[in-house]
């Protein structure tokens, strides 16, 4: 095995591990859109976050409600220059369930980590709400919302 496929392996074997017990079935399916989030945002690649809403999603990030792609976008552009730069979104699932066969909603768990950090501070800590819509057969975000949870 080539060292880039080896690499391509230990990702996926890391990122499987994100789904907690929801990793098959349509409740797995659905949970890939927060996941790909965390990745776009560890990325900070501002157009990913924003291309896994839908048209109209809304996004808490701090006090700031967002509310559509482009306005998501142009947020997250800057922040991941400035106050953003270098944080990640570790969250673990705590619950995803379909509430019609195109609507789910997840809990999860998680912070947000310093540039640098291996972990988020007690005060970074939060639980988000997810409200996840599949169209044309793809999983996207309609809200995230999220509250603070002290360590």
């Amino acid at each position: 095995m080539s060292s880039k496929a080896a690499t391509l392996v230990d990702q996926a074997k890391r990122w499987a591990g994100n789904y907690g017990p929801y990793s098959n079935g349509e409740e797995g399916a659905a949970y890939t859109a927060p996941l790909r989030v965390r990745a776009a945002w560890e990325a900070q690649d501002a157009d990913a976050v924003a291309a896994m809403f839908a048209e109209n999603g809304s996004l808490l990030v701090g006090d700031e409600q967002l509310t559509g792609r482009d306005e998501i976008r142009d947020f997250l552009r800057t922040a991941f220059q400035e106050g953003y730069r270098g944080t990640r979104i570790p969250e673990e699932p705590l619950d995803v369930k379909l509430l019609a066969p195109d609507v789910a909603l997840a809990i999860t768990q998680g912070g947000r980590v310093a540039e640098g950090a291996d972990t988020w501070a007690p005060e970074d800590g939060y639980r988000a709400m997810w409200v996840l819509a599949k169209r044309d057969g793809d999983w996207q975000v309609v809200c995230r919302q999220t509250s603070p949870v002290e360590g």
